[in-house]
C-alpha cells in the first residue's frame, strides 16, 4: 500500500517535470523576451504614476495596471508548470466609449522633449500605449511558435486584452486632441469601402 502510494507519486513528479519542461528553445526565447516585456510595462506604470495629472488617464493606468499583474502571473505559472493556471485568462473591459474623432486641427509641431520638467499626460498616455502594443506584438510572435499547448493558448488569449488596453488609451488620446485620426474625401472612402466584394466559391 506504502509502496503503490511512493509510485503513484513518483509518477506524478515525473510527470510535472516532464510537463514543465515541454518547451522548445525557440518558446523559450520568444517567452522570456514576451515575459520581460510585460514586466516593463508594469515598471514603466509605476515610475509613470506619480506624474499623472489627469483623473481619467490615472484611472486607466490603474486598472490597466491592474489587469496585467494577473494575467503576468497567470503566464508566468502556466510557463513554469506546464499547466492550467489556477486564475485562468481574464477579459480586460474598457470603461471608455469606442468613439473617435475624425478629422485634422492645425497644431504645434511635434518635437522630443528637451528635459524631463516637459513629462506632461500626452507623452505618458503615448508611453502607456506604446508599451501595450509593443506586448502585443511579442505575444502575437510568440503564440506561433510555443509548442507547449497550454501556454500557448494562455498567451493567445492574452492577446485580445493587450490589444484592448492599446485601444482604450488611443481613445483616451484621440478625445484629449493628443492622436488625430485623417479620413480620405468621401468620394475615395467610398471607392475604398467597395473595392473588394464577397465570393462564394469553397473548395471541395
Amino acid at each position: 500500500m506504502t509502496q503503490s502510494f511512493q509510485n503513484e507519486s513518483s509518477n506524478q513528479t515525473s510527470f510535472n517535470q516532464q510537463q514543465s519542461l515541454n518547451h522548445g528553445g525557440h518558446e523559450q526565447m520568444d517567452l522570456h523576451e514576451t515575459i520581460g516585456a510585460i514586466i516593463a510595462c508594469m515598471n514603466q506604470s509605476i515610475v509613470l504614476r506619480p506624474q499623472v495629472k489627469d483623473t481619467e488617464l490615472l484611472s486607466i493606468l490603474d486598472r490597466q495596471y491592474n489587469f496585467t499583474l494577473g494575467m503576468y502571473n497567470t503566464i508566468v505559472e502556466s510557463y513554469n508548470t506546464g499547466h492550467d493556471p489556477t486564475v485562468p485568462t481574464g477579459r480586460y473591459q474598457m470603461e471608455t466609449g469606442n468613439n473617435f474623432k475624425y478629422g485634422m486641427n492645425p497644431g504645434q509641431p511635434k518635437k522630443p522633449m528637451q528635459n524631463a520638467s516637459e513629462l506632461n499626460d500626452e507623452c505618458i498616455s503615448g508611453f502607456l500605449l506604446g508599451a501595450q502594443k509593443g506586448v502585443a506584438k511579442g505575444m502575437t510572435a510568440a503564440a506561433t511558435e510555443t509548442t507547449n499547448p497550454v501556454v500557448r493558448r494562455v498567451i493567445a488569449d492574452s492577446i485580445p486584452n493587450c490589444i484592448e488596453m492599446a485601444y482604450e488609451l488611443s481613445i483616451y488620446q484621440n478625445m484629449h486632441g493628443y492622436y488625430q485620426v485623417p479620413q480620405f474625401s468621401q468620394q475615395d472612402m467610398q471607392t475604398m469601402l467597395n473595392a473588394y466584394g464577397t465570393t462564394t466559391n469553397p473548395l471541395h
